[in-house]
């Protein structure tokens, strides 16, 4: 991340924290600060209780073979949840994404986590192993519709386009995308449940009909 300062093996105990806690998405230097020194105003069991669950945050925990969520076991709870609507495939770049829209409780349709998106400037492109995951995911699903939920900026329109291209000899499948709502540049994210129920009611086609 940029402006991040790896931990110096030389600095003190709170230098280094306050470095590894600077190379969180958002977290600036004066962040990384409060944190640390809130850390320090805790008493020792709260400080044993969060160091064993951060070393043991990937423990028990599985990437489901049909979407790419993460849970506690694969296929993961939604996979496997025999009243979602199965008819529709939301796509979204990241699962920081899928738990918004969960959170928000505004979808009951499938979910695919891409796990990445397309960036030119950061040299990122969907590789050939996440489009044979994604397709090979909408062929098992059976879903008439493709919702992509990628973020409206220019990584998410790269993306968009991308997923469009690989469907395109696909007539079987209706391509739509979130429409209004969600802000340019902005974020699915930090959307709140208003904002991303409309997005989705007003998805808009991405084929004539």
């Amino acid at each position: 991340m940029a402006g991040a300062v790896p931990p110096d093996k030389s600095a003190s105990p709170i230098e280094r924290l306050i470095a590894l806690f600077g190379r969180f998405p958002g977290v600036g230097g004066k962040s990384a600060r409060r944190m640390v020194f809130h850390l320090l105003r805790q008493d020792e069991d709260f400080l044993r209780s969060l160091g064993g669950a951060i070393a043991g945050l990937k423990d028990g925990l599985f990437t489901c073979g049909t979407c790419g969520n993460v849970s506690e076991s694969d296929p993961c709870p939604i996979c496997r949840d025999a009243l979602r609507d199965r008819t529709t495939l939301c796509v979204v770049e990241n699962i920081d994404d899928l738990v918004s829209f969960e959170q928000a409780g505004v979808y009951n349709g499938l979910y695919h986590v891409l796990g990445g998106r397309v960036s030119p400037l950061d040299g990122q492109e969907l590789s050939a192993e996440n489009v044979d995951f994604f397709l090979r995911h909408l062929e098992s699903s059976g879903a008439s519709e493709v919702i992509v939920a990628t973020n409206p900026r220019m990584e998410g329109d790269l993306t968009y386009f991308t997923l469009l291209e690989i469907l395109g000899g696909r007539s079987d499948i209706k391509v739509s995308r979130l429409a209004f709502g969600l802000p340019v540049g902005g974020s699915i994210e930090f959307a709140d449940r208003m904002t991303l129920h409309t997005a989705l009611e007003s998805r808009i086609s991405a084929r004539r009909e």
